[in-house]
């Protein structure tokens, strides 16, 4: 006689089991979801918001840690940022850091939130 995993996991799991077992997979996963996918998906929908809304003039931190001014936004979603009088550097709208830009301008106003 031979047994494999299947048949020891019919053997396993009772009958009156399977749908308590069902209720706890369910529960795991929407706890899953409103507690890890869902938070993340707000935060990357305000980054996208916050990328899409800056605008010349406005100092902004990179992800990179890089402090400049945005100096021209280009058709092609890129920015030109001066990092120095008379350096500029090109990088991509989704490199600028929202939680870093809005921690430096809080700071700069003095004010503290969240």
């Amino acid at each position: 006689m031979t047994t494999n995993f299947s048949t020891i996991l019919l053997q396993a799991a009772a009958p009156s089991a399977l749908p308590l077992n069902l209720i706890i997979m369910v529960g795991m996963i929407v706890v899953m979801y409103f507690f890890m996918i869902r938070p993340q998906a707000k935060k990357a929908k305000e980054q996208k918001k916050f990328a899409d809304s800056i605008a010349n003039g406005e100092k902004v931190i990179t992800t990179a840690g890089i402090h400049g001014i945005i100096s021209r936004t280009n058709e092609d979603g890129t920015l030109v940022i001066e990092v120095s009088r008379g350096t500029f550097i090109t990088m991509e709208r989704s490199a600028v850091s929202m939680e870093l830009t809005m921690a430096a301008r809080n700071k700069a106003e003095g004010t503290t939130s969240k």
